[in-house]
């Protein structure tokens, strides 16, 4: 159950780094809004999973979750440019989040 909780939170992650990006500096409401509610379930979601998961391999695993999802949107959304380095290097990090999870 933990590794579920920590994986949507990771997922949440990528939601509030992006809702964080359109909020304009917090100037826009609804990204605001976005922002603070997937904040609080990501984080709570890897509080939880910290109770039965090794820290460091919960927090390398949120991370990694959430720093591909976000680049990955923002390459499919035109908003940062992709490029088969940029794909490579995001596979090794889905490699290293996989690895951590196997060697737990």
């Amino acid at each position: 159950m933990a590794w579920l909780v920590l994986a949507i939170s990771g997922v949440l992650e990528a939601v509030w780094a992006t809702a964080l990006g359109k909020s304009e500096g917090f100037t826009k409401l609804a990204p605001t809004a976005l922002f603070a509610g997937a904040l609080l379930l990501s984080m709570g979601g890897l509080a939880y999973a910290m109770r039965t998961l090794p820290i460091g391999t919960s927090y390398a695993v949120w991370v990694g979750i959430g720093a591909v999802l976000t680049v990955g949107y923002s390459m499919a959304t035109g908003a940062e440019s992709a490029s088969a380095l940029k794909m490579v290097l995001l596979v090794m990090i889905v490699g290293g989040v996989v690895g951590l999870k196997l060697a737990h």
